[in-house]
């Protein structure tokens, strides 16, 4: 037998080497089809996750434009934003997780957000009923882009306990340029001696051109607060959110009534001599209403021009109006509008369509918007008289009439 001549051994030896190099190509393709997975799999995720308006059609969404526009968040909107609004978003959209609602807290803070069914976002009405959403972690996505920095607050909402701040800062969280702490920090009236190191490592990170914001409506009651705020900064933009002194004091009474049925009524609390008719300044309940009186404490660190007065009513009544008001006060671009929100009948307040973090309509939690208790009508009589002289003196030193008489 003649021995294979230099063509067929050549090709023999070529087989081995094609074998490998097939290897090496299905290794380099299977390695390409999984990355591409995961940034498919990253990219469904950011569709269920809000955005900022963007112009759709029936109109763009500038400040004060009318027309259509939709809450976006998907790849497709992400990707025609300028690079700066890209890394913005990025760093708003931290991971979020479930979990039961908390135990109510001294200091009157609850579980204050729910999440409803994705039906209801279409139109008024629902049960508001759903599960409490957690507070993100912080800035978790900007640790893991390692972008981003934690400052202390330029804004913080001082109050008023029950007048509406919670609902204020979670309308305010929907801005892609604001960034806020969700729980109360309570560093300028029980944590102070903690120092500003402390306080700010409490703080999200944030990129050049976002707010830093927090809020704990004790501040506005805590004497020492004002001269605190202003040794921090005597720049802080400040947020009073203000309300009815009287239907406040019931919906404080309301809120201790519910983790303490024992207590006295609201009608033996509120008079120190019922018969004689005078009114318990000592309780917190009516203390805290004598707006004028804590305005002052303020005034002698801040000028009123850096300062805003929200009213609670309106807040409940026109959302966006009043949210155009704190974005103008704020330096902010007028993203949050009419097309944020819906009223929920069942529950009296407005929702918002989508929540930071979430492609499902919120509304504040069960805790918020409780039946308030009858109330004597002379009794109610008796502290509008009361508070009446401090609320047309508050008018005067904010320049804004709330309509309270």
């Amino acid at each position: 037998m003649a021995p294979p001549g230099p063509a067929s051994a050549l090709s023999t030896s070529s087989e081995p080497l094609s074998r490998s190099i097939f290897r090496k190509f299905l290794l380099m393709l299977c390695s390409l089809l999984t990355s591409l997975y995961v940034f498919y799999c990253l990219a469904e995720r950011c569709q269920t996750l809000s955005g900022p308006v963007v112009g759709l059609s029936g109109g763009g969404e500038e400040a004060g434009a009318p027309g259509g526009g939709v809450l976006a968040g998907g790849p497709r909107e992400l990707a025609v934003w300028p690079a700066a609004a890209q890394r913005k978003r990025l760093l708003q959209l931290p991971q979020w997780r479930r979990r039961r609602p908390p135990a109510p807290r001294d200091d009157g803070e609850e579980a204050a957000w729910e999440e409803e069914s994705p039906g209801l976002s279409g139109g008024p009405g629902g049960s508001g009923a759903g599960s409490t959403v957690a507070e993100a972690p912080p800035g978790t996505l900007a640790l893991l882009l390692d972008e981003g920095s934690k400052q202390l607050p330029q804004a913080i909402i001082i109050g008023v306990k029950k007048g509406g701040t919670r609902a204020l800062l979670e309308f305010l969280r929907v801005h892609p340029d604001v960034r806020a702490v969700g729980a109360e920090p309570h560093f300028f009236d029980r944590s102070y001696d903690k120092g500003l190191a402390w306080y700010r490592d409490l703080m999200p990170r944030t990129l050049d051109g976002q707010i830093t914001m927090e809020k704990t409506p004790s501040y506005f009651v805590t004497r020492e607060a004002p001269a605190r705020i202003s040794a921090m900064s005597k720049d802080t933009k400040l947020i009073v959110v203000v309300r009815d002194p009287v239907t406040r004091a019931i919906s404080d009474y309301t809120q201790t009534l519910s983790k303490r049925p024992d207590i006295p009524t609201f009608e033996s609390l509120t008079f120190k001599n019922r018969t004689a008719g005078l009114i318990d300044t000592s309780w917190s309940a009516i203390q805290i209403g004598i707006y004028a009186k804590h305005l002052e404490h303020w005034l002698r660190h801040f000028p009123i021009r850096q300062m805003l007065f929200v009213s609670g009513e309106r807040l409940i009544s026109d959302p966006a109006g009043e949210l155009g008001r704190v974005q103008d006060f704020l330096g902010l671009k007028r993203i949050i509008t009419d097309k944020h929100f819906y009223f929920n009948k069942t529950k009296g307040f407005p929702c918002l369509k989508k929540a930071e973090g979430s492609s499902r309509p919120h509304c504040l939690g069960k805790t918020k918007g409780r039946t308030h208790p009858e109330i004597d009508r002379e009794v109610v009589r008796r502290l509008r008289e009361f508070y009446r002289p401090f609320n047309l003196k508050f008018y005067q030193m904010t320049g804004h009439d709330f309509g309270w008489d």
